[in-house]
């Protein structure tokens, strides 16, 4: 059974969840809320470890040795 809590915010971002929650195409606000939660937790792995999108090849201009 799921446990049930109240989270106290303004009517204005309640309606921006209400319209996120339309444009995200989620049954329910709290559908919505842990959707962007997980898009944020991505976000900052991502962030965190330095995922690059688009990998490059290495140049010799790259390696280390020889520099000072």
């Amino acid at each position: 059974m799921s446990q049930h809590t109240t989270v106290k915010v303004s009517k204005e971002t309640a309606s921006k969840l209400a319209a996120l929650q339309k444009v995200l195409n989620t049954r329910t606000m709290d559908e919505t809320i842990a959707l962007l939660v997980r898009k944020r937790r991505i976000e900052a792995i991502e962030l965190a470890f330095g995922s690059d999108k688009r990998p490059r090849e290495f140049s010799e201009e790259d390696r280390l040795e020889g520099r000072s």
